[in-house]
């Protein structure tokens, strides 16, 4: 059997590359017994898991990266994050996709969610391991807490309403963050910095401007909510401009009876019936 002799400096290289990869290993995280669990469910909530699809049961676990939950109009649903540290509730029309749940070697767990659309909320405790975060991923940023109650409205085009009724959280975007604190909420416009937290209003008016039948197939209506709102009209997401201005045409129904939704970060809805003229 030949010996293989490493000269002293090739030796101590591979030493150092062990060494490197040994520290890289054991800073790396690993996903081990983590989950959400659906703990309770309103009208039609779906879950899909890699290519299959099927009816979410309380009892459901979202447990891989892709996992994802999706609610009806007018249904919602429940999850329970597996540490304790809180629940995230999901409005009606909401995707909530699981985008990172780990254990770092320290203990710490790192929640990463991803709501592509729709409305949803997070009651949070304090964590105790300072390596513990639970962030919140939207098309326009990323929102992330260590203990608070805030919520996130993800309108069609990605804007996103971020609202916190208590605590505080972090927004990012564009490689610049504002802190959104207690009674605040703040816009986050893809391909933007988050707009300046202003004085939060959980205000679900609709200011209603127009509302006429183009012919006999359309109807127009226009208005203004508060922009961090979501608007439905005839349970479709409409696109509302970064004021809260918004002016749609819809299919004018047989009943002359257009329903709206609007829908603040936090939860609160209003329904309207809007009567065509």
């Amino acid at each position: 059997m030949k010996s293989v002799w490493l000269s002293a400096p090739l030796l101590l290289a591979v030493c150092l590359l062990l060494s490197e990869g040994l520290g890289r290993a054991q800073s790396l995280q690993v996903g081990v017994n983590r989950w959400l669990e659906v703990r309770q469910i309103v009208g039609s909530v779906t879950f899909n898991q890699g290519q299959t699809s099927q009816a979410a049961r309380v009892g459901t676990r979202l447990q891989a990266v892709g996992d994802t939950v999706r609610t009806g109009s007018g249904s919602s649903t429940v999850l329970a994050v597996d540490t304790g540290i809180g629940f995230v509730s999901v409005a009606e029309n909401t995707a909530v996709r699981v985008e990172q749940l780990q254990t770092a070697p320290n203990g710490g767990k790192i929640t990463r969610l991803r709501v592509t659309g729709g409305q949803a909320r997070l009651q949070v405790r304090p964590f105790t391991n300072g390596d513990s975060r639970l962030e919140i991923e939207t098309p326009a940023g990323v929102s992330g807490v260590r203990g608070t109650t805030f919520g996130v409205s993800v309108h069609p085009d990605g804007k996103t309403g971020v609202a916190t009724l208590e605590g505080s959280v972090v927004t990012a975007a564009e490689g610049q963050s504002v802190a959104v604190n207690t009674g605040y909420q703040s816009l986050v416009i893809p391909g933007e910095p988050p707009l300046p937290p202003t004085p939060l209003t959980d205000n679900t008016q609709l200011d209603l401007r127009v509302l006429v039948a183009v012919n006999n197939q359309t109807v127009r209506v226009a208005g203004q909510v508060d922009p961090v709102n979501l608007l439905l009209i005839a349970d479709t997401p409409q696109l509302v401009e970064r004021n809260g201005q918004f002016d749609i045409r819809v299919p004018r129904p047989q009943n002359q009876r257009i329903k709206a939704v609007v829908i603040t970060p936090l939860g609160a809805k209003q329904t309207y019936e809007l009567a065509v003229p």
